[in-house]
């Protein structure tokens, strides 16, 4: 399943309703660390097949949304389960650490 692209316009629907782990990257096109962490992010999203729903969300776009996260570096990487979060991560993370974060959400 392909990387949804969070928006103010579709977030509710995305991550705060879903039933599934979400996993979200707070990412910037300007951010040297969010390009090395977005290949995990678009491999992970192959991976799990719909099973979780991996997000992108751009905080230049929507910093509202970033900020209601309190992201203050990026990338941060957070997981949320029916609307809540579960776990949130800052910097370049491993594979392996974001499925623990994800299978910690499910």
């Amino acid at each position: 399943m392909p990387v949804v692209h969070l928006t103010n316009k579709n977030f509710k629907h995305v991550a705060i309703d879903s039933q599934k782990p979400v996993l979200i990257d707070f990412w910037a096109e300007w951010c040297a660390p969010c390009r090395r962490q977005s290949s995990i992010i678009e491999q992970l999203a192959d991976e799990l097949d719909g099973t979780a729903i991996v997000a992108k969300l751009d905080v230049d776009a929507n910093p509202e949304l970033a900020g209601q996260f309190s992201v203050m570096s990026i990338p941060t990487l957070v997981t949320m389960k029916a609307g809540k979060i579960v776990d949130s991560k800052t910097g370049v993370t491993s594979r392996e650490e974001l499925l623990k974060m994800i299978n910690s959400a499910k």
